[in-house]
């Protein structure tokens, strides 16, 4: 449990820079930030072999953001890690920032893969995967897809790749918290049932609640000790997460907080920091 707690306080901290991110560049995506956090927070704390002082080693694992525009989470998350400077997350946005709206491989220290064209980071991820198997590498790849992004149809076209070529060391995260742009996914364009769709290509498909750390490690182990297949992890998760006002919101897709939101959301995780403290 202690591990467990420690990787809570840092999700927590990387949904204040999350927010913090965001405020200063009065836009930018909190709610699918928000409720990925946890798995960031998993795979750059415990489970992926990355070096911060080594960004480009050879043998590291390798991760995708699919969905490109939860930037804000996967910058605080390399923040925290000790890619950059933490500081730098109010700089997310701003002219001259090497912070951008999209993750960008060439100037941010930890990107692997330039992505926000959504549908084609699974892509990417997959044929990184297929390098590594064909130059004998050990490494891991991993991608973080939204539920929305899967109504892309390239998405269906690299799990059939990724399937047919039997890629068990790419995984494939969903961040299922059921809302989009647009509204509810199941109102837009349903992709469920999400477990069968990527079972029907050939996938391990793991369902767990992400945000719970023990159903997160278990599903990772469990992807890991799975051979001949790639895996899919669908992590059912609240959009917004950690902060009251913005959970299960569709409102909160791609909304800044303003000055009293700001000191609202960070009051309020604070407090939440500080419970976890006292755990």
């Amino acid at each position: 449990m202690a591990d467990y707690l420690e990787l809570k306080k840092t999700a927590n901290e990387i949904r204040k820079g999350i927010v913090t991110a965001v405020h200063s560049a009065k836009s930018g995506h909190p709610g699918g930030s928000l409720s990925s956090a946890d798995i960031f927070t998993y795979l750059y704390f415990k489970e992926m072999n990355v070096d911060p002082k080594e960004p480009q080693m050879s043998g590291r694992d390798r991760f995708v953001l699919s969905k490109g525009h939860v930037a804000p989470g996967y910058y605080s998350t390399l923040a925290h890690r000790g890619f950059f400077p933490v500081e730098d997350l109010k700089t997310l946005r701003h002219t001259g920032s090497y912070l951008q709206g999209h993750p960008d491989k060439k100037h941010i220290p930890g990107v692997d893969m330039s992505s926000g064209s959504l549908g084609q980071g699974i892509s990417a991820a997959t044929g990184m995967a297929l390098s590594a198997k064909l130059q004998v590498e050990d490494y891991r790849v991993y991608t973080l897809c939204g539920d929305g992004e899967l109504e892309e149809g390239q998405v269906w076209e690299a799990a059939m790749f990724a399937g047919f070529r039997k890629l068990d060391n790419l995984v494939v995260i969903v961040d299922n918290n059921g809302l989009q742009i647009d509204g509810a996914i199941d109102e837009v364009c349903s992709p469920y049932p999400i477990d069968k769709k990527f079972e029907a290509f050939q996938f391990h498909v793991i369902n767990i609640d992400g945000h719970d750390f023990g159903q997160i490690e278990k599903a990772f182990e469990e992807a890991r000790q799975t051979k001949g297949r790639p895996t899919a992890i669908i992590a059912k998760t609240l959009k917004g997460k950690g902060v009251s006002f913005m959970e299960g919101s569709v409102s909160w897709h791609g909304v800044a907080p303003n000055d009293e939101q700001y000191v609202a959301a960070m009051e309020e995780l604070e407090k939440a920091g500080e419970a976890l403290c006292q755990e």
